[in-house]
């Protein structure tokens, strides 16, 4: 398992780069297929509204169909997280390499890690082009790639949700733990409503991901008894997940990805628009700048416009915007929302964390391991001892999810064939 699964990342970087060289623009999808009915349709959430064929940069003809995967956009219901109804797209991947586990083939519900927050961002627009580029600096190169072609190669199908407003209409509630959540769930309640596959309506699920995917996974996991009793929820791997927003905020300030603390905080405008006047009145020129200018980037771009900057550029009173956000009684209720380990999640968890982790702080994962530990829940959690490399360039927070990669994929394989999970609570 271990080398088909190495050999799968291989091929699937093998097709980044193709896309980085030769993805021609006329793959691009129509911006239409993005825009949701005016009225969304009376229904249940995860009901699709739309579908339609979706071109990968990569894919061979074959007996099997279209290798390694035949894919497909959807556009379904889901709800934010105050329980208003909102159009989610996403993508659905056949995979043409049989299951070879027990029991039907499975589903996988992979929640991206950070891509941005800019519409051209969204995964499944990256599914058809391999990169965005817009001059002179905006670039997004679907990394996650990677691990949906490792889990297709080893005959498991994969949804990918956009999550709410990326592709979509209106902001990116970034890193918000209720919507995220939904948007995951909801998307294996839309695969599986999807005619021509072969996966079945009330099949095996797991649930992955990684940084912002592996918080929206692991909050997808612990919500699942209460939002979607009725999937058959195997296993979750959640890696390096951002369970304390707050604290997570604190470490990414004056790294290269600083940038996503305007991600998190105009998501937070979106969903929370009270907060408005609040941080009108602490943030300056520059601040306001830097808002409006993530709200519309992907995060390489971010990176190269607002990286190893100090977030205390950004207001009034010099103060980092997380000591300003600590001392707004809103602000700091709607931070202890986004917590995540307050429910039990009634399957099991693989929680892999770096200790050098320059981004999100190690102590998050390894909490939210003990949170759940703690309710009865079986966790394994996994530990990457990779020594400090460059700290603040994102290397110790990316390493350990392609390290990690022959843990994480059998991990899974294991749960769809029902070997007992492994717990080191």
């Amino acid at each position: 398992m271990k080398s088909r699964a190495w050999w799968a990342a291989g091929v699937s970087v093998a097709a980044l780069v193709m896309g980085a060289v030769t993805a021609p623009a006329a793959m691009a999808e129509p911006a239409d297929f993005y825009t949701p009915p005016s009225e969304l349709p009376a229904g249940a959430n995860g009901d699709l509204i739309k579908s339609e064929p979706s071109p990968l940069l990569l894919s061979v003809p074959g007996s099997n169909g279209a290798w390694p995967a035949t894919a497909t956009k959807i556009m379904y219901r889901s709800e934010d997280a105050k329980g208003a109804p909102v159009a989610v797209t996403g993508t659905y991947l056949e995979p043409s390499n049989p299951w070879t586990g027990q029991g039907a083939r499975p589903l996988v519900a992979a929640a991206v890690g950070t891509h941005g927050q800019g519409d051209q961002c969204a995964p499944s627009k990256l599914f058809n082009t391999g990169i965005e580029y817009q001059f002179p600096t905006d670039v997004m190169v679907g990394y996650e790639s990677i691990w949906v072609n490792t889990l297709l190669l080893n005959g498991i199908a994969v949804v990918v949700t956009d999550y709410e407003g990326l592709g979509t209409p209106g902001d990116h509630t970034y890193v918000n733990r209720e919507a995220e959540a939904h948007a995951v769930l909801d998307s294996v309640r839309a695969a599986q409503q999807l005619p021509n596959t072969s996966i079945p309506a009330d099949g095996p699920v797991g649930l992955w991901g990684y940084s912002q995917g592996g918080g929206a996974a692991a909050a997808a996991t612990e919500l699942k008894p209460s939002y979607a009793p009725e999937l058959d929820l195997k296993g979750t791997y959640a890696g390096a997940p951002p369970a304390d927003l707050a604290a997570t905020l604190q470490q990414v300030d004056g790294t290269f990805l600083t940038g996503v603390i305007g991600y998190a905080l105009n998501g937070i405008l979106a969903q929370y628009p009270e907060v408005q006047p609040l941080l009108d009145a602490e943030i300056n020129d520059r601040g306001r700048q830097m808002l409006a200018a993530t709200k519309n980037q992907c995060v390489a771009e971010s990176g190269l416009q607002f990286g190893f900057q100090q977030s205390s550029s950004f207001t009034n009173s010099g103060e980092s915007l997380s000591a300003v956000l600590a001392r707004l009684p809103m602000a700091q209720a709607i931070l202890d929302e986004q917590k995540i380990g307050k429910l039990t999640p009634e399957s099991p968890v693989l929680i892999q964390h770096g200790r050098s982790d320059d981004i999100v702080p190690f102590g998050q994962g390894q909490q939210l391991a003990r949170d759940w530990c703690g309710k009865g829940a079986a966790v394994q959690f996994s530990v990457n001892e990779l020594p400090p490399i460059i700290p603040g360039m994102a290397i110790n927070h990316a390493t350990p999810y392609l390290v990690g990669t022959p843990e994480s994929v059998g991990y899974m394989i294991d749960r769809f064939n029902n070997v007992p999970a492994p717990s080191n609570c």
